[in-house]
């Protein structure tokens, strides 16, 4: 599984991977800033998925970032999770849920709230 590429855990992925990640490549040639989108997209999903068990300070610091940006709403960025599904043709917010309830699914719900471990 270390070589499925992370975009495969969209929700609408889960069984056929493949044919999700190819149908996303194949609407049309990726190249310029589609092409730059689409790999921010993966490499932000890859270190969300990769280091959600992170211990050390530099993999939790990836793990932090990649699901900041992921969770950021209403960015005027170009390059914001939102702007760059949406050039995409990706629903933000049904991806978003679905990287949500695997990392709780992944941590159990108490770990993944950041607020549990306040109360």
């Amino acid at each position: 599984m270390a070589n499925a590429s992370p975009l495969a855990y969209h929700p609408a992925a889960f069984g056929m991977e493949e044919e999700f990640l190819e149908e996303l490549r194949k609407k049309s040639v990726r190249e310029g800033e589609e092409g730059l989108m689409l790999a921010i997209l993966e490499d932000a999903i890859a270190c969300f998925r990769k280091y959600v068990h992170a211990r050390d300070g530099r993999e939790k610091a990836l793990f932090r970032d990649a699901e900041e940006w992921i969770l950021e709403r209403e960015s005027e960025w170009i390059f914001s999770f939102e702007n760059i599904c949406d050039t995409l043709g990706i629903n933000a917010s049904y991806l978003r849920q679905g990287l949500i309830q695997w990392k709780e699914k992944e941590l159990g719900p108490r770990q993944a709230d950041p607020g549990a471990a306040a109360a």
